[in-house]
């Protein structure tokens, strides 16, 4: 028996309120309103979330196919997810009251329509001058909202509000070169846009703040729980510890192999290794160009596609593209060094995917020979992007509209080395291997500053690694350790904690992901020990895990053993 229209149709309706939402997904309907930010339309969010929660209590307790049972279920858990997100309070006060969150909501939404939307310039630059038009009844609705933010949430909000400028004037300039019949409208909008975001500046700024970041036990664990990851803290304490200190040994080893071979001592640190290596594969910049970076990772989105289709590895959809950008301003504080936007799910035809590369002079170090190549296949192919390309043309709604952190990271991380394995980068292996793993740190890190920031007990920040104990500031205290396991410059290391304060429960995703897709992965194997062709049995998991749509692993398990490839 199939889930009922009219709990899909409520479902679809409660997560499409959200302009910038439907900008995303692809979904056609009035998209020149900014988000509404008031504690108004939070409440009525809340009202609605609880009414088709209840619907899909009523469709669980109904006798459903295995694949709509599953949805009922994954339904239950996002709203279950959302309304947790909005109603738990530290500090005394909502989330939402703490977070100045002007940047992102009139940004994001802009530049989506500018980047990411196949429609018509005119039909873009019409609904892109409403929304510059509506920022002045936006602010003071968010400034209503907010109530004793963050301290850092609003430094990182007053420097996403400042990078919006370099948006308007490009969107003012897209204008005039598409001859939009609105162009003088448009720049009047961006004019009154840009007072009232100076006047919101000025008012942030004013505000009292506090440093009181953590949410307390109860609360992190629910937000863990919330993200379908069925681990205690203890068990993804231990996990980070000893992920490090696997790493740190597969470290060593290329250490001692590559020194030589660079001419330094066998006894030569890490670090300098890691100097020369990157001094010997950096990316040339032709003309002095920073966006001559992105030129070189298009250049490996190439020659990554031709290998895959060669060996078919994967089931790699016909109509899929992604589009290489740099990242903009307003981004830049909350995205370290890459990040990618997944395809519209509701949109037709071809899933292309927005990927954002961070560059500066500064974070050169993080764009060479050897780290793009794994750059590109993370954010792109074959991992996160053939996974949400494939995702997005799920026949599940529910799933369409899903974000599962723990299978997307852990299917990305776990297979980052799978294709040096098959010799995508032939003699350079080792080097590639071993910059590679020094970067996959940042995953047990990540999980030891997500249980802190979350909890306050610093006793997550202890996985065999020195760094700074005396620090007072949370900030300070979890930057050092990132350093020390990663080597991060400083601007990479801020933005870092900048996206793990506001991500609660998404950075521990990666590690506790890859350990579950592994587990997953060599549970499959095990339960098909005694066939002789394992690339054939990978090419199978490959395709039920990349059909199987967004879902928590947890859950993804239950598909594979639905599939035959586990024992139910």
């Amino acid at each position: 028996m199939p889930l009922s229209e009219a709990a899909l149709e409520a479902y679809h309706a409660h997560f499409t309120r959200n302009p910038n939402r439907r900008v995303a997904l692809g979904v056609e309907r009035e998209l020149g309103a900014l988000p509404d930010p008031s504690q108004t339309e939070q409440r009525a969010r809340i009202a609605d979330a609880r009414a088709v929660r209840a619907l899909f209590e009523a469709e669980a307790r109904r006798p459903l196919d295995f694949d709509d049972a599953l949805d009922a279920e994954l339904a239950l858990l996002t709203l279950d997810a959302e309304l947790h997100t909005d109603t738990y309070e530290f500090n005394g006060r909502t989330r939402s009251a703490q977070l100045p969150s002007a940047g992102d909501d009139i940004g994001g939404g802009l530049f989506m329509l500018l980047t990411g939307d196949p429609r018509p310039a005119a039909e873009r630059l019409e609904d892109v001058t409403r929304r510059l038009e509506a920022v002045s009844d936006y602010v003071p609705a968010l400034l209503g909202r907010l109530d004793t933010p963050l301290a850092r949430w609003a430094v990182m909000d007053d420097e996403r509000v400042r990078g919006l400028e370099s948006l308007f004037d490009t969107l003012e300039g897209w204008a005039k070169s598409e001859r939009y019949s609105g162009a003088a409208r448009l720049a009047r909008a961006r004019r009154a846009a840009s007072v009232a975001l100076a006047d919101y500046l000025l008012c942030l700024r004013a505000l009292p703040t506090t440093t009181a970041l953590h949410l307390g036990e109860p609360i992190a664990r629910r937000v863990v729980e919330l993200r379908g990851i069925e681990r205690s803290f203890s068990e993804l304490h231990r996990m980070a510890r000893d992920f490090l200190a696997e790493n740190a040994s597969a470290l060593e080893a290329l250490r001692v192999e590559l020194a030589p071979r660079y001419g330094l001592d066998r006894d030569a640190s890490l670090e300098a290794l890691e100097a020369v290596l990157r001094e010997r594969y950096a990316v040339k910049l032709e003309g002095g160009r920073l966006e001559s970076v992105l030129e070189r990772y298009e250049r490996e989105r190439v020659k990554l596609l031709a290998f895959i289709r060669e060996r078919e590895l994967f089931p790699v959809p016909d109509d899929q593209d992604m589009l290489l950008i740099r990242t903009p301003p307003f981004l830049a504080p909350t995205i370290p060094a890459g990040a990618m936007v997944s395809p519209a799910p509701f949109r037709a035809g071809t899933k292309r995917s927005l990927i954002y590369l961070t560059l500066s002079e500064e974070l050169l170090d993080e764009h060479t020979e050897l780290s793009i190549p794994s750059m590109m296949i993370h954010e792109g192919l074959p991992w996160h992007h053939l996974q949400l390309a494939s995702a997005a043309q799920s026949p599940s709604l529910v799933r369409r509209h899903l974000d599962a952190m723990d299978q997307a990271e852990g299917w990305a991380t776990m297979l980052e080395s799978y294709l040096l394995d098959l010799g995508y980068l032939g003699e350079l292996t080792d080097e590639a291997r071993l910059v590679g793993l020094r970067d996959l740190n940042r995953i047990g890190a990540r999980v030891a500053i997500d249980l802190f920031f979350m909890t306050g007990d610093r006793g997550y920040l202890e996985v065999g690694v020195p760094f700074d104990r005396g620090a007072r500031d949370p900030f300070v205290a979890a930057g050092s350790l990132l350093r020390a396991v990663t080597g991060f410059v400083p601007g990479r290391v801020e933005a870092e904690l900048n996206w793990y304060s506001q991500e609660r429960g998404y950075p521990l995703s990666y590690l506790a992901g890859n350990r579950m897709v592994l587990e997953l992965k060599r549970d499959v194997a095990r339960a098909h020990a005694g066939e002789p062709d394992g690339l054939a049995l990978d090419r199978r998991f490959h395709e039920v895990f990349l059909r199987a749509g967004n879902m928590p692993v947890r859950f993804l398990r239950r598909v594979f053993a639905h599939e035959g490839l586990l024992d139910a």
